[in-house]
């Protein structure tokens, strides 16, 4: 037979369905997934490796021909005027780093230089911005032309002197693959002064975050 309490119970509210306004205001309470953005394209990933490959060619290219000219035309330890008394071409062989820094450690200035380049071609294939791709292409230029010296040039593979001929009044002789690095440099701590990261997206303040 039925039960009339369990009738009662029943229309009491035990079993009661949930409140959709209590849902809604719930629902509404929750904060709000932000959407993720879309995922870049492969190809993309390709064109800014490309492009950080051509900066790196074609600086590195400018840097062998000037120091194959510098070579074939200049004796060691001659100086030209260019425009005096501003810009000087003096021949010196550097077997340190860039601006003759560290003339007695050349075998592990060689390491430190293939370790940064290698890095730097990892790097490559990571980059989301064209920013980003011009500096380090320039990084690795410069890093790769001073290689190739230390690497082929006397006295020794791997203790070769690295070919210098750019002179400034008091300042240190250098050559075109550190112009490179410094640009490179430079250009670095201006995007990353910006909130530019490597894959194209900007960093938030914490400012940002508060008055958001």
């Amino acid at each position: 037979m039925f039960d009339p309490c369990a009738r009662s119970t029943f229309s009491a509210g035990i079993f009661r369905l949930p409140d959709p306004e209590s849902t809604m205001t719930d629902s509404s309470d929750a904060p709000a997934e932000q959407p993720l953005p879309p995922p870049r394209p492969k190809a993309a990933l390709t064109r800014y490796a490309l492009i950080m490959a051509c900066i790196a060619l074609a600086a590195w290219i400018l840097d062998q021909l000037t120091k194959i000219w510098v070579v074939s035309t200049m004796t060691e330890g001659q100086v030209t005027d260019v425009l005096p008394p501003l810009l000087r071409w003096h021949f010196i062989r550097n077997p340190g780093a860039a601006f003759s820094i560290g003339t007695d450690y050349t075998w592990i200035f060689t390491i430190i230089m293939v370790l940064v380049s290698g890095f730097l071609v990892y790097l490559m294939f990571r980059l989301r911005s064209v920013g980003w791709s011009i500096a380090l292409g320039l990084v690795l230029a410069g890093a790769t032309g001073n290689l190739t010296d230390r690497l082929f040039r006397e006295p020794s593979f791997g203790q070769g002197h690295v070919v210098d001929f750019i002179a400034l009044p008091n300042f240190a002789i250098f050559n075109i693959a550190d112009m490179c690095v410094v640009s490179g440099v430079i250009l670095v701590c201006l995007l990353t002064l910006r909130g530019i990261n490597m894959d194209g997206t900007r960093a938030v303040s914490g400012k940002d975050n508060a008055d958001a």
